[in-house]
């Protein structure tokens, strides 16, 4: 019943779509610019600064909040389920018709929570990889295999096998990119000059 409870306060706060929501105040569809995504980096280039940097944050909140009051109120186990959910509603949040965004920022709020330093490995190294290669997907999913070993050696078998499992959600989320990368169109972002021009709106 705690799980049951849990996974639905997960889901109901992982479901709230600011990188929609944000974009959508400034008379913007995020959905219908750029990638398409319901993501923070697509909020950002929609929105531009402070906006889509707020809306980012917003959404690793999401994975954030939930897991750190079930850790606080119940268990690890509790959390992780918390978590997994609040990941899935932003994935599939039921006010956009279960289509949503690819689940990178909610995880990583979620890892801040259940263990910090994977966290800290995903921020790290996904900075490194996106401005060395400028492919946020594959960034993104290295990121989250580092992230996911950092958990499992830090946070132990329970935690690193949670972040293998939000790993291979996102690998599912990403299915397009993966299909264009393997196409050699998958596009490409210069992270510094997108932060540049989305200052400038």
């Amino acid at each position: 019943m705690e799980s049951l409870l849990w996974g639905v306060v997960g889901y109901l706060f992982g479901s709230i779509p600011f990188s929609y929501i944000i974009p959508k105040l400034r008379g913007i569809d995020v959905r219908t610019v750029g990638s398409g995504n319901v993501g923070g980096t697509n909020a950002l280039r929609a929105a531009g600064f402070p906006w889509g940097v707020l809306a980012m944050f917003l959404d690793g909140a999401k994975g954030f909040i939930p897991a750190i009051l079930a850790l606080h109120y119940g268990s690890m186990w509790l959390a992780i389920v918390a978590a997994t959910l609040a990941v899935v509603g932003h994935d599939y949040p039921v006010w956009l018709g279960f289509k949503g965004g690819k689940g990178v920022g909610s995880t990583v709020g979620a890892y801040f929570a259940i263990c910090p330093s994977g966290g800290w490995v995903f921020l790290i190294s996904w900075l490194v990889l996106v401005l060395s290669t400028k492919i946020v997907s594959v960034s993104s999913l290295i990121a989250l295999l580092l992230a996911s070993i950092a958990g499992y050696l830090i946070g132990g078998s329970q935690v690193g096998t949670w972040g293998l499992a939000m790993l291979l959600l996102s690998v599912f989320q990403h299915r397009s990119n993966i299909s264009r990368l393997i196409k050699g169109s998958e596009r490409k972002t210069d992270l510094i000059e997108l932060v540049r021009r989305s200052i400038r709106k």
